[in-house]
């Protein structure tokens, strides 16, 4: 006779001193993976419990869902070649260094990638990863290893680049691959990994770098493919001035329009800065349901401008946040991209325009949306278990009046305590299963050997 499995532990997080949720003042239920009941403020739960965790001293979130980043990049932070430039000579000058990636040096960046984000209250970590030189072509693999090690929920979009300079793009021939090598290991990783059911751990997209580095043809084919295994598409696009000079020259048209013609403009797609979009174009962006992904660190480190973060978000296009590369933020910290992106989108619109709730809402409900996920970026009855919880027991935040505003204003860095999938994966600030001291040194050492100018 078959055993009957064992029943799911119930844990209540009790009475944090404040919750991002509507009518949760008195903490949660966890079950399994997932939230099975939020709990009024002096309440008790209505389901049978085994195990309370006492939250008074903690402000709950929903967990942080990063939508864009490319983790090899913490491996050329503050880099010498690429100091104080732009978007184009910032590329074109760390793309003279990033053929020596391997794949040692890529698994640290990406172990150490997870546990930052994973630190700052990060639950599910997207990457954008497009670099696959000679001997990294497992790179997706190595990818979704580290996350299962992690617990992390990870989104791994398998980017590519098709067009090298010989070809008018940006990166050396080293860096691309063509078309179909890279059609064929997209199916080959899709089979593999990705679970668009809800509740997954990792699900994949498919992100041609952007239009100055692939083919119309390599655009065109993804989206076909994504349809037909029910992924997400991703990329960058409208970043910079040059890049819309750029479609104009090569192509004949906006971004937006090139978008439009291969077969990108639906909600399947989500995009990454979307900043230099005129009126028309996010009036046109939003009634298609695309998804931007909002990069404040980055964006204001190469000087790319300000998204229009409220506009898109009115016509209807999910805004969700990213670190975006750790070479272009110089590190992998996304509750301090809340912050500057309440301070950025501030110095946009204005003050009382846009607040801290409006800030986490991108990094959780709105990050979820672009994904596609409706399981994950709330705090409610029947959403996985996916929780940030920080203390406010810092000198930066004495004196605070609002503990959910001041985690934003007074800038929070460092998670408590984070729970993924019903599982707690860091406890008393420190990731479960990683030595940090000795992450930094081998990764450093790595930096220095690969990519060092002495």
């Amino acid at each position: 006779m078959t055993a009957s499995p064992a029943p799911l532990r119930r844990l209540w997080i009790r009475d944090p001193l404040a919750i991002l949720a509507d009518g949760a003042g008195g903490g949660l239920v966890v079950e399994g993976s997932r939230i099975v009941e939020t709990v009024p403020s002096g309440a008790r739960p209505v389901t049978p419990l085994h195990e309370t965790f006492d939250a008074s001293r903690h402000v709950v979130i929903p967990g942080l869902v990063n939508t864009h980043h490319h983790f090899f990049q913490t491996l050329t932070r503050a880099h010498p070649v690429a100091l104080d430039k732009p978007l184009f000579p910032w590329l074109k000058a760390l793309s003279t260094i990033w053929p020596r990636l391997n794949p040692e040096a890529f698994r640290m960046a990406t172990r150490l990638a997870y546990t930052e984000l994973l630190l700052s209250g990060c639950t599910t970590a997207g990457d954008h990863h497009y670099l696959f030189p000679k001997g990294l072509e497992a790179s997706v693999d190595i990818q979704v290893e580290e996350a299962r090690a992690l617990g992390i929920r990870a989104f791994v979009t398998r980017g590519s680049m098709s067009l090298s300079e010989k070809d008018g793009g940006l990166p050396p021939e080293a860096l691309v691959q063509d078309d179909d090598t890279i059609l064929a290991d997209s199916e080959r990783v899709l089979g593999l990994f990705h679970d668009p059911a809800p509740g997954a751990m990792v699900q994949i997209g498919l992100a041609p770098c952007s239009p100055f580095n692939v083919t119309k043809r390599l655009m065109r084919e993804s989206a076909v493919l994504a349809e037909r295994h029910d992924c997400r598409l991703h990329t960058h696009l409208g970043e910079t001035l040059d890049e819309n000079a750029y479609c104009l020259d090569a192509f004949g048209q906006r971004p937006v329009d090139y978008l439009e013609e291969v077969g990108w403009m639906g909600p399947r797609a989500w995009v990454a800065h979307g900043i230099h979009f005129d009126d028309g174009e996010v009036k046109r962006l939003g009634a298609a349901g695309v998804g931007i992904c909002h990069c404040p660190t980055s964006n204001m480190v190469l000087a790319s401008g300000h998204c229009r973060t409220c506009e898109l978000e009115a016509a209807g296009s999910p805004v969700g946040l990213g670190v975006d590369g750790s070479a272009s933020n110089d590190n992998s910290n996304l509750i301090e991209g809340v912050r500057h992106a309440l301070m950025l989108s501030r110095l946009t619109y204005g003050a009382e325009a846009v607040t801290h709730r409006d800030a986490l809402r991108w990094a959780t409900e709105g990050s979820a949306r672009c994904l596609g996920r409706s399981d994950i970026g709330r705090i409610e009855a029947g959403r996985e278990a996916d929780l940030a919880l920080f203390t406010l027991n810092e000198l930066r935040f004495s004196g605070a009046h609002d503990p959910l505003a001041a985690l934003v204003l007074c800038g929070a860095h460092r998670a408590d305590r984070v729970m993924v999938a019903g599982a707690w994966r860091v406890l008393d600030g420190h990731p479960l299963g990683i030595e940090t001291g000795r992450l930094r040194e081998e990764h450093t050492r790595l930096a220095h050997a690969l990519f060092g100018t002495a």
